[in-house]
This record gives C-alpha cells, structure tokens and sequence, in this order.
C-alpha cells in the first residue's frame, strides 16, 4: 500500500524507548479502549428525566477514554427489541449509520474542524502514550517504521473505539415508603440545569419517586458497535481526508464520503434489574439514589459485555507484585471466580510497534477483591476501601509493575 505524505507524518512519531517495568507504586500510564455512550429515553415512562438527568451526570468509567460526541441522549417512544433477542436492534443500527456516528467518532480522534478540514495528532500521541518530542522530530520520516507505527495507533487506538447505546427503562414494582414523601416534596429543585435538560418535571416528581424508592429498579439493556478501522479505511483517510492545513478539497471530501466510516455490532446483554442499596445517601437526595441505580446497572453490563468481546476487554497494570495488586474490581465484574492472565509489554527496536505476551496466569483473592463500584465506600460495603484488588499466581515466572493484565473468558 502506498502512503502519501501526510500518512508519513501521522505514522512518523515512535515510542520514546523507555523499559515497561515501573517502580511500584507509582502511577503507570496504559492504553485504553475508548468509548461513545449514549442513552435511549423514553419519555412516555415514569422518572424519565430524573434517569435522562442521572445519565448526564455519569462519569466516563476510568479503564476507558472519554470518546463522547455532543449527542447524549436520544428521546424515542417507540419500544425497541431488548437485548435477549436473537437480532441485532436494526433501530439503533438505522440511527448511527444516518448520523454518520463513524465520522463522526473518526473526527474527534484528528481533532477535525468542521469548517476548514484540518485536523490534528494530539489525541493520538496523547491516548497512544507516544513521546511527543520524538514524534515531533519524525514529522518527515517516510519509512517501513512509520507505516509500521500508524498501524500499531490504529489498531490499538482507533481501532479500539465502541459505541455504548444504553435502553434505559423504569421498572415500578409498586414498593412505597410513604413516610418519606412529605419531607422530600420540600427540597424542590435538585438537578438539571446545568446541563440544559428539562427538568419541569423533576420537582413533581421527587416526592412520587421516593414513596417508591425502595422499590426503584432500572432495567438497562445496552448495545455495543466497533469502529472499523482496517487497512483500506486508514488509507483513505490520510490520502484523501487528512490535513494538517485548511484544505477545502479534503474537508468536502471528507463531507461526501462520511458512510465509509463505519460501526460493527459487536454485541449486546441486559442488567439484571436489581434494586441498588441506598444506604449512605440521604433521604433529600433521591436524584442521587436514581445516578446510583443507573450507574450500577451500566457498569454491570460494560463488565458483561467485556466478558463476551474479547476486543472490548479491559486490561490494567500490575501495580505491585509483593503481593501482586491490581487496579481493578467488582465494578469491572471481578469474582473469586476470575482469572486473568499477565501480559509482558514488548516493543519492536525496529519498528516501534508493541506486542503482548502472556506470562503468567493470576486469580484474585476471594477477601481481598476492591467493591469499587459506584458510592460502595458511602454505603459500607466490605472491601470498598481496599483501593485495589490482590492476587495470586496460579502460573508463570516473574512479574514486574507495569506489566497488563486481562481477563481470560471462562469456559
């Protein structure tokens, strides 16, 4: 495959040629998968926009980049098929392929200015961990290392980039706490307008919402699509819609041709619908019982999905290895049940590209597994203030801080 100009500067920088092994305790930078999440509301059910609100205030969860687009929330009435059905929700499909989600997304990673094309490397030096100076220096470079490098950012990076569409739905089980309701009906305004939502309806609400608090349940089912970013699509991209420059040629270009970037379903599943504690979050604060609810439901179905895609699978560091500790826990579906498996970072001297070796399998142990799940500290639950989770070697040699570990799919 040829490579134009611009293809040689994008792929021109290299890995700053520094050892993998960190110091324990120290922070360790790592490359992550980056993600879009976007809710589907339904603005015929009940709570609507308390849960559209608490969706809007859901922090981007740390083992991800923040990939998100200025569309958050889609409203929709129409009922769409859950997650247990056996076929890929052509709805959904429909809206991200009509939106052009996939440039969009491809946008973003080159910082491209909608008016005059150009674009720019930060993002990709940055989430790529590249040495900016060396990148810098190698603007001009035109070799088998640069060609090599831009296919290492690609697959690693933009290639690793998903799309969460999250289904969000009330479930009334009729539960009251009527005890609660005059005292909460008090309090009035308690979310929204910072983030430009309507919120009319909340103050109406939060007194209804929390003579059934204790019975509040969301049911989430969330659809997961991978950016394709294979050989053909990244060369056309650098030839024909890449520029470091205003270039109107390129930016129309770019305009035309936004349907040859595109998404994979990549897979689907559904929370389980349980009622999340509220211990530890006071009675006037039953916006924050909904964030809480909800943001449990979709960190237990990222975990999920993470264990049936092999690609969207986070790994971590090893923090230490004396005892071996990890940043990771319940939040990312972590049991006494999990394996996971040691990865030895290597780095081409020739190419720059990295590769993964397994060395080693570890499991966690069952009383020292980190509850890092959302307000687990406010509301007491064991092991929310380990601060990370401790393991064991089933196989292997030596390990080393700094090395990645993965989950390996039970059988």
């Amino acid at each position: 495959m040829k490579y134009n100009i611009i293809c040689s500067v994008v792929a021109g920088c290299f890995i700053a040629s520094t050892a993998f092994a960190q110091e324990e305790g120290k922070e360790i930078d790592y490359r992550r998968s980056s993600i879009y999440s976007v809710m589907v509301s339904h603005t015929d059910q009940n709570y609507a926009d308390e849960i559209k609100q608490a969706f809007l205030d859901m922090e981007v969860p740390d083992k991800y980049n923040d990939h998100n687009l200025s569309v958050k929330v889609i409203d929709m009435d129409k009922k769409l098929k859950g997650a247990r059905s056996d076929q890929e929700n052509q709805i959904i499909t429909n809206f991200l392929n009509q939106n052009n989600i996939g440039s969009r997304l491809v946008g973003k990673w080159f910082n491209r200015d909608a008016y005059t094309g150009q674009c720019d490397v930060e993002l990709v030096k940055e989430r790529g961990l590249y040495n900016a100076s060396e990148f810098d220096k190698a603007i001009a470079a035109r070799s088998q290392r640069a060609r090599a490098l831009l296919e290492d950012a690609g697959e690693e990076l933009i290639g690793n980039t998903f799309v969460l569409v999250n289904d969000i739905r009330y479930i009334d089980k009729a539960q009251k706490a009527k005890g609660f309701a005059t005292a909460l009906r008090i309090i009035g305004q308690v979310a929204g307008a910072a983030t430009g939502v309507n919120t009319s309806n909340l103050t109406d609400n939060l007194g209804d919402m929390i003579e059934s608090i204790k019975g509040f349940k969301v049911k989430i089912n969330t659809f997961l699509y991978q950016l394709e970013w294979d050989e053909a699509t990244s060369a056309n991209f650098y030839q024909n819609h890449y520029s470091d420059t205003p270039d109107e040629s390129k930016r129309k270009a770019f305009e035309l041709g936004r349907s040859n970037y595109k998404l994979k379903f990549a897979g689907k599943v559904e929370s389980k619908g349980n009622t999340a504690s509220f211990m530890g979050i006071n009675e006037d604060q039953p916006q924050v019982m909904v964030l809480k609810a909800c943001t449990r439901a979709i960190d237990e179905n990222i975990a999920d999905l993470g264990h049936e895609v092999e690609a969207f699978r986070v790994r971590v560091p090893l923090l230490s290895t004396e005892p071996i500790t990890a940043p990771i826990g319940m939040k990312e579906g972590v049991s006494k049940n999990s394996r996971f498996e040691v990865l030895e970072v290597n780095e081409d001297p020739e190419t720059g590209k990295r590769t993964y070796k397994r060395a080693g399998v570890i499991q966690p142990i069952s009383s020292l597994i980190w509850d890092n799940r959302f307000m687990a500290e406010e509301e007491g639950a064991p092991g929310a203030t380990l601060g990370k989770t401790t393991f064991k070697k089933v196989s292997g040699g030596d390990f080393y801080p700094g090395m990645l570990i993965r989950e390996i799919a039970s059988k």
